[in-house]
């Protein structure tokens, strides 16, 4: 479906107002969630697949047993234990979704 300008800036004003996060306030109001969050993510030409942790944080992982990666509804736990070729698996996945 395709809407005009004046009907994405209203479902747009009314998720701001409903403290929900985008996929799920798509979801209850019958709109496609990834179409909804492509409105609300602002537009930017270079798109960054990975970003530098700080030293703190990498810090504050010693005796962690796992890496959390939240957005939105969605929780992906990565154990700590894996090999490095692992990771890149897992990571070479999720450029796409998360």
């Amino acid at each position: 479906m395709h809407y005009s300008k004046e009907e994405k800036a209203m479902w747009l004003e009314d998720w701001k107002q409903s403290g929900k996060s985008a996929w799920a306030y798509a979801k209850e109001n019958g709109l496609n969630p990834q179409t909804f969050v492509r409105w609300v993510k602002p537009k930017t030409e270079n798109k960054a697949c990975f970003v530098e942790v700080p030293v703190q944080v990498m810090s504050s992982l010693q005796g962690a047993q796992e890496i959390l990666i939240e957005k939105g509804d969605v929780k992906i736990h990565i154990p700590l234990s894996l090999e490095s070729r692992d990771f890149r698996t897992i990571f070479s996945a999720l450029a796409g979704v998360v």
